[in-house]
């Protein structure tokens, strides 16, 4: 995809300022200074300002702008942390995970307790392709997507669901890459899957949250076996490079 050059300008300013070559409180380079580094008129850079002040990495003010606090920065700089490298930090991974499976079970609460029988049905079957049908790696991908939406469309908690919906969308395109180095166990989750059916059936929260809780856990356990996987395939690569 081709950016214009505004983009262009914001992406570089914020893939330096996350890599650390602008640190918190630290001016950024002036209009005419960027202007020149990109080739580009005052109006882009301008653009570009905004955008970063728009993701809250930036604050724009006379004289300058001057580096914020990631901390105070918008949801969305999450796709740009996680596009920093080859593939995503392991670190910030299992905290996106963390933070979305804590956000399912609030919405699948919320939604199991608020249900009607016709509408608890409707999520219900939704788990069952993932322990009823025999999927290959990317149908058992895409039930799982739908299942979580099914969840998240259910529930009551619109805070909760701007922030998961948010979170997926910016995570999952990104898990591309590392996919290639992790199998799925698709036995262990189907286990899941049937516990999590039947919890919801007797509409037993505790079950509910426990299942779901086991698989946040299993989501990490797996999670930790693909980067181990990634990083020996890498090792492996660099070395018969070498070797050659």
């Amino acid at each position: 995809m081709t950016l214009s050059k505004h983009e262009e300008i914001a992406d570089a300013l914020t893939r330096d300022i996350l890599t650390g070559q602008y640190r918190t409180g630290e001016r950024l380079p002036s209009e005419r200074d960027l202007s020149a580094r990109f080739q580009a008129n005052r109006g882009a850079v301008r653009e570009a300002m905004k955008k970063l002040e728009q993701l809250g990495i930036a604050h724009i003010q006379p004289g300058g702008a001057r580096v914020a606090p990631l901390q105070e920065a918008s949801l969305d700089i999450i796709s740009h942390l996680l596009a920093l490298g080859d593939v995503p930090d392991r670190t910030l991974v299992e905290q996106i995970l963390d933070v979305i499976a804590n956000l399912i079970e609030t919405a699948a609460v919320n939604a199991v307790s608020a249900a009607d029988d016709v509408q608890l049905e409707e999520l219900r079957a939704l788990t069952r392709p993932l322990y009823q049908q025999d999927l290959d790696n990317d149908a058992h991908m895409a039930a799982r997507m739908a299942l979580m939406s099914g969840i998240l469309n259910a529930s009551s908690n619109l805070v909760v669901q701007l922030i998961a919906r948010t979170l997926l969308l910016q995570f999952v395109p990104q898990m591309t890459e590392l996919r290639r180095y992790g199998e799925i166990d698709l036995d262990a989750h189907r286990d899941i899957a049937r516990c999590l059916d039947d919890a919801m059936g007797r509409r037993d929260l505790v079950a509910i949250r426990a299942t779901l809780e086991s698989l946040s856990q299993f989501n990490r356990t797996q999670m930790i076996r693909t980067f181990e996987e990634y990083e020996q395939a890498r090792r492996t690569g660099v070395m018969e490079v070498a070797a050659s």
